[in-house]
């Protein structure tokens, strides 16, 4: 083996070669042809599969020049040799003093690049020149077929992974292609998706609205990137979806379909509709608070304030909507108080604010009120701040009378209102605050660090909400507004709001957890007040409604009885169907006083023991619309008026009052609908006596689906043919 490297000025071409020969004579005349070539030559000669494989592994080669027949090696054998060990672009060349045409022919067929005469030289430069060319060709198409792949992989990674769907379809609205993000909201496999159609999944109202939009994007060319539709998925359900559609075209510009990005926003839809309902319920407690309670928008402005702010302020609620939530506060308290507002709107996780304020009442007097305030966010902005404003005047006059003679305890007093603690993670104190022992009934702080030993079980009432309060520490880091109840040194319990955090060194580990401790004891005991109220007021309209039921009953003999039975089947029906407790509640509340809008209609005509004329009976018609007018002001957690109202419409628009159609009509509605019908022919009436529950029951039976909800039909003839219900 031989090694040699060539180092000549000027601008020569560097050319590492790997020269495969046994004549060294041979290899320094292909030297020189190279030389003269315009190359500057590293070179190694070697003469056997050992030294060709360590050279191979060792350095690095643009050429490999090979004599086709050796003692100890071959070309043949050199090539094999390359590709099982090399596994690079590095061209082979077989150079031999005697080759015939059918060998050099094999060769090239096994992998050399090229054969060259060693009696004519001439060719090598160039040969050699080409081949070189060529692997950067190679390499150049090898990096662009890399690029390619990576392209198209992230192209499908980012479809495969994005929460959002996308899908094509060809200009008659089939899908041509989806990925997986479309399927699992549709229901369906890929294999079925594709080349459905947009009517299959649509009902006819989306239908046309897509059908618009798909026109329109096609003869304008212009995107649409707000979009709202429903689809029906495989089992039935519908959902909710947003998104954008653009035009989709061949290499020629020309259309071929459209694109588009959906999003599933069921869940918000649903989310909507359940804040909504929480509002009502909001309004319905705060209303009866003793607390101001109020809500103030980004501006500061005040957008809900409770009846409270009358008495305790002298402003009637109308005075204050709209108005800022600042004008009232105390020059002296109006920075500070602003400042913590500003945090609350700036952080979504910013703590509850707990501070005091001075508000002047309408006569021009200064009270003074301990303030509670928390955001209300949505995708994560805070929106507004809920305010509670608690009158403590009285006690801030007491604490100025003993302002000079017990300075040195008001920071005790301050800071009696919250605990304040640090504990181990394995569940002892570190430190408490002399508020958070008192809490606890115990004399000193150092007295409860030294006998609780173990927070979980001698002070958490329920050793799970430990557990629970860890499990959320551990997932955010922190725990806001933790409600538990405690044990007191003495077994009594007494009811806290925990807001804590973790505290971790530099490589995440909890340390400990620290935080505050609020005793809401009082604030449980209203709560269970003001339920307790809520029932007595439900009570009373109970009895209201009894009163004009009666009222109702002893104008109209005929239908004694009718409301109340009609009203027990109807939620019977609806517990049949799986409906919640508050939904019946509200069906049992509109059955027993469906029929109050006959108060309006004459005596005369309800007790007619004869057929009633035209006018009559559009009379008697009328009294769902009375009865809506008679209880549409009426406040009440149910659309008691509503069900009133629609009682007498049918599935299929031909009820009266207003020809509602199918899900027009409130659930509520359909329910009672079947339930009045059902009562109505098995009972007595002046001009005919009872049709008898079967007929009443057949009357259901060939109308479900057409006059009255299938559903509700079926739920109800399962009530009487399957579980012996009796009116």
């Amino acid at each position: 083996m031989a090694k040699n490297t060539e180092s000549e000025n000027g601008n020569r071409r560097l050319l590492r070669a790997l020269v495969v020969d046994d004549s060294e004579d041979d290899v320094l005349l292909i030297m020189r042809t190279l030389r003269k070539g315009g190359y500057k030559i590293q070179f190694e000669r070697v003469e056997t599969a050992q030294t060709m494989k360590k050279a191979l592994r060792e350095k690095q080669w643009d050429i490999i020049l090979c004599d086709y027949k050796m003692p100890d090696f071959s070309a043949p054998s050199a090539i094999s040799l390359l590709k099982k060990e090399a596994k690079i672009n590095i061209p082979i060349i077989i150079i031999s003093g005697a080759i015939g045409e059918e060998t050099a022919i094999d060769c090239m067929r096994m992998g050399a690049h090229d054969y060259i005469m060693k009696t004519n030289l001439s060719r090598l430069c160039p040969a050699i020149a080409r081949e070189l060319e060529e692997v950067k060709i190679r390499e150049q198409q090898k990096q662009s077929e890399e690029k390619l792949q990576q392209s198209e992989e992230q192209y499908r990674n980012i479809l495969a992974n994005i929460e959002e769907g996308y899908f094509e379809v060809d200009l008659a609205g089939n899908f041509t292609f989806l990925n997986d993000t479309v399927c699992q909201v549709m229901g369906y496999s890929r294999k079925e998706l594709l080349g459905m159609n947009n009517r299959q999944y649509t009902d006819e109202k989306d239908l046309k609205e897509i059908f618009k939009v798909y026109n329109k994007i096609y003869t304008t060319g212009q995107p649409v990137k707000e979009l709202c539709w429903q689809l029906i998925n495989k089992d039935g359900a519908k959902r909710y979806i947003a998104g954008s559609i653009s035009l989709k075209k061949d290499a020629e510009g020309k259309p071929i379909g459209f694109r588009g990005i959906a999003r599933d926003t069921t869940e918000r839809k649903q989310m909507e509709e359940k804040i909504r309902e929480e509002e009502q319920r909001f309004r319905a407690l705060t209303e009866q608070s003793s607390d101001i309670i109020l809500l103030v928008n980004r501006q500061g402005t005040i957008i809900y304030e409770n009846k409270a702010v009358d008495e305790i302020l002298g402003y009637k609620q109308e005075e204050r909507i709209g108005a800022s939530s600042f004008d009232n506060i105390h020059p002296d308290d109006l920075t500070a108080n602003v400042n913590e507002f500003k945090k609350l709107f700036k952080d979504v996780k910013a703590p509850v604010l707990r501070t005091e304020v001075r508000l002047q009442h309408k006569d021009g007097s200064w009270r003074t009120f301990e303030e509670m305030a928390s955001g209300l966010s949505r995708d994560n902005r805070v929106e507004s701040v809920i305010i509670n404003l608690r009158d403590i005047t009285e006690r801030k006059k007491a604490e100025g009378a003993l302002k000079d003679s017990e300075a040195k305890y008001r920071n005790i007093f301050e800071n009696a209102m919250e605990g304040i603690y640090q504990a181990t993670n394995e569940g002892r104190f570190i430190t408490v605050n002399n508020a958070f022992a008192r809490m606890a009934g115990y004399d000193s702080p150092e007295e409860l660090i030294e006998l609780i030993n173990d927070i979980e079980k001698q002070l958490y009432v329920n050793p799970e909400d430990r557990k629970r309060f860890l499990e959320i520490r551990k997932a955010k880091g922190f725990v806001d507004n933790f409600e538990v109840e405690f044990y007191r040194k003495d077994g009594s319990t007494f009811w806290v709001v925990i807001n804590a955090r973790a505290v971790k060194d530099e490589t995440g580990k909890i340390l400990y957890t620290e935080g505050l401790i609020e005793d809401i004891t009082l604030r449980k005991s209203t709560e269970e007040k003001l339920q307790q109220s809520l029932e007595r007021l439900k009570k009373a309209v109970n009895t209201t409604i009894q009163v004009l039921v009666s009222a109702l009953e002893v104008r109209d003999p005929y239908t004694a009885g009718h409301q109340s039975r009609s009203a027990n089947l109807a939620c019977a029906i609806a517990g049949e169907m799986g409906l919640v407790e508050e939904k019946m509640e509200g069906i049992r509340m509109a059955g027993i006083i469906h029929d109050i809008g006959k108060l309006s209609i004459p005596v005369e005509i309800l007790s007619k023991p004869t057929k009633l004329t035209d006018l009559e009976f559009s009379l008697i018609k009328e009294h769902s619309r009375s009865g809506f007018e008679m209880l549409k002001n009426v406040d009440s957690p149910w659309p008691l008026s509503e069900i009133v109202y629609q009682h007498h419409e049918r599935v299929n628009g031909t009820g009266y009052p207003r020809n509602l159609k199918g899900d027009e009509i409130l659930v509520e509605a359909r329910i009672l609908a079947v339930a009045d019908v059902v009562e109505a022919m098995a009972s007595h009436r002046p001009y005919r006596a009872s049709l008898g529950i079967e007929a009443a029951l057949e009357e259901i039976e060939k109308n479900k689906g057409i006059l009255y909800d299938e559903t509700v039909a079926n739920a109800c003839l399962r009530l009487f043919h399957g579980k012996g219900y009796i009116l």
